[in-house]
């Protein structure tokens, strides 16, 4: 499988199936069904995804898939979204994103914390 360890601009909807583990066909679907999802199209017709899109892709599966949120609710939840001031930043290996990187120092420092709060009451039970 090959890696992706050079951030790329433009991703092709084969490559962002498999890194985000969503189907193509779901992708064209939720095209359709989110607004904020328009990736850009070559003079091919061919879709080239942006990490900007990765992102949104990424939430949307969060709240279908694990929060249980339904298509209307999801939609509902992503209109206040703002993708552009979204802190996090993808890390692509192994030809799967990884995780998100939290960039905002502060942020990210509250939720060291928060997790050691949680161990320690974990530890307790």
């Amino acid at each position: 499988m090959p890696e992706f360890k050079i951030k790329r601009l433009y991703y092709s909807i084969g490559e962002v199936s498999k890194l985000t583990g969503i189907e193509p066909y779901v992708l064209r679907y939720w095209e359709k069904e989110f607004e904020q999802l328009k990736p850009a199209k070559n003079r091919a017709g061919n879709r080239a995804y942006t990490n900007r899109d990765i992102k949104i892709i990424l939430m949307i599966k969060r709240l279908l898939y694990e929060e249980g949120y339904t298509i209307a609710g999801a939609k509902r939840v992503l209109e206040n979204y703002e993708v552009d001031k979204d802190t996090t930043e993808l890390i692509i290996e192994d030809g799967k994103v990884k995780s998100l990187k939290i960039m905002d120092p502060e942020l990210r420092q509250d939720l060291i914390e928060v997790k050691k709060v949680l161990e320690s009451i974990l530890s307790k039970l």
